[in-house]
């Protein structure tokens, strides 16, 4: 995982370090007093699902197809808010069960700046450092919250640091953990809004996903194009790089939507 990650995700100094601290660190202890509990933040295509899904490959025989990992989407799963109390009951019951089934389960929570408010709050019984909740153990689950919301926090805040000259690999988890606290956790059409998850400080690792700037990007396009077992040809890869939109408008540093379009672009060239 740690070489799979220092290979192969673009410019996420940061990722790298909280997951494999995280990660290891959980594994490590045959007896860990409470469930891994991780919150990826950052832009639409800065590699949080693509981390995740790399997490659960490694950790799982048959990655997100295997029957201990429980993948739950807002507009999926949660769609109605006048169904939030139905939703409550079906999500405590669903990870009870898992859990019984399986202590080292896995449960990942995708664009959680979409759950309704209050909803996740449900499963904090099984967050928290007791030693056993409803006849389960399940201190040995992991829980991801993947959640675009703090991204343009973190986009401002690395824009802000590059212009005190301030290298993004530089930058620390402190200088960020500000900024992702208050558009995440003290906004009210975020699924953390209020919530006693924060309150009770039961996320171990806020991981802060920082925008890309256009060499990540023609990385990206070259990883892309090999996986696809095409040829890289110098010339695609900077016409495909150069054909995203960067921000801010008059520097161009950081590509707006990540690497997220990268796959489609380069269909235009063969």
């Amino acid at each position: 995982l740690e070489f799979d990650l220092a290979t192969n995700l673009v410019g996420q100094p940061l990722v790298r370090q909280q997951v494999m601290k995280g990660v290891r660190e959980f594994l490590e202890n045959p007896n860990p007093v409470k469930p891994l509990v991780m919150s990826f933040h950052g832009s639409t295509g800065t590699g949080k699902t693509y981390v995740s899904s790399m997490l659960i490959r490694y950790l799982f025989q048959r990655g997100l197809q295997s029957p201990y990992v429980h993948h739950f989407s807002p507009i999926v799963h949660f769609p109605h808010a006048e169904h939030i109390e139905q939703y409550k009951e079906s999500l405590k019951r669903w990870i009870q069960g898992n859990l019984t089934n399986c202590g080292r389960s896995a449960f990942l929570f995708d664009e959680m700046d979409k759950m309704h408010p209050g909803l996740i709050d449900v499963i904090i019984p099984f967050l928290g450092p007791s030693w056993v909740v409803y006849g389960t153990n399940y201190r040995k689950a992991i829980f991801i919250f993947i959640s675009n919301a703090g991204g343009e926090q973190i986009n401002n805040v690395t824009l802000a640091l590059w212009h005190a000259r301030k290298d993004r690999e530089e930058i620390s988890l402190q200088d960020l953990e500000p900024a992702i606290s208050k558009a995440v956790f003290e906004n009210p059409q975020s699924g953390f809004w209020k919530s006693g998850i924060i309150n009770e400080h039961l996320i171990d690792f806020v991981v802060p996903f920082l925008p890309l700037k256009h060499y990540h990007v023609k990385q990206c396009v070259i990883s892309e194009l090999v996986q696809q077992g095409l040829e890289v040809r110098p010339g695609v890869v900077q016409e495909v790089a150069d054909s995203i939109p960067y921000f801010p408008e008059e520097e161009k540093l950081f590509s707006s939507t990540g690497c997220k379009t990268v796959a489609s672009r380069i269909s235009f060239f063969f």
